[in-house]
């Protein structure tokens, strides 16, 4: 699996290569632009990407099985989201599997790399923000970026990797390089501290079961989404849709957690200074374990609600 990290050249067998015209949306997207939310009505799987042969399936296929892709052009929107994840929703285990690696020879449009788990994407021009679930790290190949996912890095990367704007200090990973991130530590499953010092987008910590993630900024829609197990920590305000079918885990929201707090949540708490649940979830008083927890987390209990 380390061998994703040592120095290599673009490969000249097993990939695909795509010649753009235009930019395409959710190239190598092993989730199809969320296709159990459209069923087909926005992407199929068999659809051909204008102007190559290959369909958007073949790609995510190749991928999995060790190949590369090469996109001599531009590319769209989610390129790679939750790449190196076998999600179950196609017949797959739902756990990280390995892939080979993405090089495109132009730009890339935002949220690239959302909720990735594995997978090393190489980027010869600009890549628009928000990104998602990625670091930079120094490149081992001669004029191109090089991003894999948060969660690989923690969770499998050698200690070698060299950061850009980014420290590893133990097991406190710190972000500072200021570029607005969606799914910031998705599918975390180690206990790991992450520190954002800037503002995030939508969905931190989506789908996380240990760990914690750390905001010094606000946070966009679905903050703790799908969360099951791990602590997000927000100092600032939320957008709405936070906790939004959590499971297990807690979220604070050290100011406002925003409207529709709470969806579809089956456990889990969320404690904030403000907030406006919506049912199953409603407002508590803190009991004394709730203070002594807000406490350990170096918050005054006496400003937080309790949301449950």
């Amino acid at each position: 699996m380390f061998e994703r990290f040592k120095k290599k050249k673009i490969p000249t067998e097993n990939f695909i290569e795509l010649d753009m015209d235009e930019s395409v949306d959710c190239l190598c997207d092993f989730t199809y632009n969320f296709y159990w939310n459209h069923n087909g009505e926005k992407l199929e799987l068999s659809d051909k990407i204008p102007g190559n042969s290959y369909s958007f399936q073949d790609l995510v296929e190749h991928l999995k099985n060790g190949g590369s892709v090469r996109i001599n052009g531009d590319a769209g929107h989610r390129l790679c989201s939750s790449m190196g994840v076998d999600l179950k929703y196609f017949g797959g285990s739902g756990k990280a599997c390995d892939v080979g690696d993405v090089f495109v020879n132009g730009d890339v449009a935002s949220r690239m790399g959302i909720s990735m788990r594995r997978g090393n994407i190489y980027v010869k021009g600009k890549v628009t923000a928000p990104i998602g679930n990625l670091l930079e790290i120094k490149s081992d190949l001669k004029g191109y970026k090089k991003f894999i996912s948060i969660t690989e890095f923690l969770m499998d990367g050698p200690s070698k990797i060299k950061l850009i704007d980014s420290n590893l200090s133990g097991k406190i990973l710190e972000i500072n390089d200021g570029i607005i991130r969606d799914t910031i530590g998705a599918r975390l499953d180690l206990d790991t501290e992450i520190i954002v010092n800037s503002d995030v987008d939508l969905s931190t910590g989506i789908l996380m079961k240990k760990g914690i993630v750390r905001v010094n900024g606000n946070a966009g829609n679905n903050t703790a989404a799908l969360l099951n197990g791990g602590t997000i920590i927000i100092n600032g305000n939320c957008d709405d849709f936070s906790s939004v079918e959590m499971k297990k885990g807690i979220l604070v929201v050290n100011g406002d957690a925003g409207k529709f707090l709470g969806a579809k949540k089956t456990g889990g708490t969320i404690f904030a200074k403000k907030g406006s649940p919506i049912h199953p979830t409603s407002e508590k008083k803190l009991d004394n374990e709730d203070k002594n927890l807000l406490t350990m987390l170096k918050f005054n209990s006496s400003n937080f609600f309790k949301f449950e």
